[in-house]
Protein backbone atom coordinates (compact mmCIF):
# COMPACT_ATOMS: atom_id res chain seq x y z
CA UNK A 1 0.00 0.00 0.00
CA UNK A 2 2.85 2.29 1.00
CA UNK A 3 3.81 1.79 -2.73
CA UNK A 4 0.47 3.06 -3.69
CA UNK A 5 0.33 5.67 -1.88
CA UNK A 6 3.61 7.08 -2.93
CA UNK A 7 2.40 6.34 -6.40
CA UNK A 8 -0.68 8.25 -6.19
CA UNK A 9 1.40 11.10 -4.38
CA UNK A 10 4.05 11.33 -7.12
CA UNK A 11 1.24 11.31 -9.68
CA UNK A 12 -0.38 14.08 -8.31
CA UNK A 13 2.84 15.95 -7.63
CA UNK A 14 3.28 15.61 -11.90
CA UNK A 15 -0.41 16.49 -12.14
CA UNK A 16 0.53 19.93 -9.95
CA UNK A 17 3.80 20.77 -11.96
CA UNK A 18 2.04 20.06 -15.85
CA UNK A 19 -1.11 22.74 -14.22
CA UNK A 20 1.65 24.59 -13.34
CA UNK A 21 3.17 24.22 -16.56
CA UNK A 22 3.95 27.63 -18.86
CA UNK A 23 3.27 25.93 -22.15
CA UNK A 24 3.24 29.57 -23.97
CA UNK A 25 6.82 29.93 -25.59
CA UNK A 26 7.96 33.68 -25.35
CA UNK A 27 9.50 33.48 -28.95
CA UNK A 28 6.76 32.18 -30.21
CA UNK A 29 4.41 34.66 -28.70
CA UNK A 30 6.62 37.41 -29.96
CA UNK A 31 7.00 35.99 -33.64
CA UNK A 32 3.36 35.86 -33.52
CA UNK A 33 3.02 39.52 -32.43
CA UNK A 34 5.38 40.62 -34.90
CA UNK A 35 3.76 38.30 -37.63
CA UNK A 36 0.39 40.65 -36.97
CA UNK A 37 1.85 43.65 -36.70
CA UNK A 38 3.38 42.60 -40.11
CA UNK A 39 0.03 41.55 -41.71
CA UNK A 40 -2.08 44.55 -40.16
CA UNK A 41 1.17 47.01 -42.54
CA UNK A 42 0.57 44.76 -45.37
CA UNK A 43 -2.84 45.18 -45.26
CA UNK A 44 -2.72 49.21 -44.57
CA UNK A 45 -0.46 48.90 -47.84
CA UNK A 46 -2.76 46.60 -49.83
CA UNK A 47 -5.67 49.06 -49.41
CA UNK A 48 -3.16 52.37 -49.94
CA UNK A 49 -2.00 50.47 -53.12
CA UNK A 50 -5.79 49.36 -54.43
CA UNK A 51 -6.16 53.30 -53.65
CA UNK A 52 -3.39 54.05 -56.36
CA UNK A 53 -4.62 51.49 -58.54
CA UNK A 54 -7.66 52.73 -59.07
CA UNK A 55 -6.74 56.29 -58.63
CA UNK A 56 -4.83 55.81 -62.02
CA UNK A 57 -6.86 53.31 -63.66
CA UNK A 58 -9.56 56.41 -63.51
CA UNK A 59 -6.36 58.78 -64.90
CA UNK A 60 -6.05 56.05 -68.01
CA UNK A 61 -9.56 55.86 -68.73
CA UNK A 62 -9.83 59.74 -68.58
CA UNK A 63 -6.16 59.64 -70.75
CA UNK A 64 -7.85 57.18 -73.20
CA UNK A 65 -11.13 59.27 -74.14
CA UNK A 66 -8.88 62.45 -74.22
CA UNK A 67 -6.27 60.40 -76.76
CA UNK A 68 -9.46 58.92 -78.84
CA UNK A 69 -10.74 62.06 -79.31
CA UNK A 70 -7.84 63.57 -80.38
CA UNK A 71 -7.46 61.00 -82.69
CA UNK A 72 -10.83 61.72 -84.29
CA UNK A 73 -10.01 65.56 -84.60
CA UNK A 74 -7.13 64.58 -85.96
CA UNK A 75 -8.84 62.69 -88.88
CA UNK A 76 -11.17 65.25 -89.37
CA UNK A 77 -8.83 67.77 -89.94
CA UNK A 78 -6.81 65.53 -92.34
CA UNK A 79 -9.62 64.75 -94.20
CA UNK A 80 -10.13 68.51 -94.38
CA UNK A 81 -6.79 69.06 -95.62
CA UNK A 82 -7.24 66.80 -98.27
CA UNK A 83 -10.91 67.99 -99.34
CA UNK A 84 -8.76 71.25 -99.54
CA UNK A 85 -5.69 70.09 -101.95
CA UNK A 86 -8.34 68.60 -104.22
CA UNK A 87 -10.42 71.76 -104.52
CA UNK A 88 -7.36 73.43 -104.84
CA UNK A 89 -6.26 70.91 -107.71
CA UNK A 90 -10.16 71.38 -109.19
CA UNK A 91 -9.15 75.27 -109.31
CA UNK A 92 -5.86 74.98 -110.52
CA UNK A 93 -7.51 72.43 -113.70
CA UNK A 94 -9.97 75.51 -114.11
CA UNK A 95 -7.52 78.20 -114.33
CA UNK A 96 -5.59 75.73 -116.71
CA UNK A 97 -8.61 75.09 -118.89
CA UNK A 98 -9.43 79.04 -118.68
CA UNK A 99 -5.75 79.62 -119.86
CA UNK A 100 -5.62 77.39 -122.73
CA UNK A 101 -9.51 79.40 -123.60
CA UNK A 102 -7.77 82.76 -123.55
CA UNK A 103 -4.94 81.72 -125.44
CA UNK A 104 -7.80 79.99 -127.69
CA UNK A 105 -9.36 83.27 -128.28
CA UNK A 106 -6.37 85.09 -128.31
CA UNK A 107 -4.91 83.27 -131.45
Amino acid sequence: MNSINEKEKKLHLALEELKNLDLTNPDLKNNIENLNMQKNQLEIEKNELEKKYKELSDQNEILSKRLDEFRSKEKVEERKQIEFSEKIDELNQETDTLLEEIDKWQM
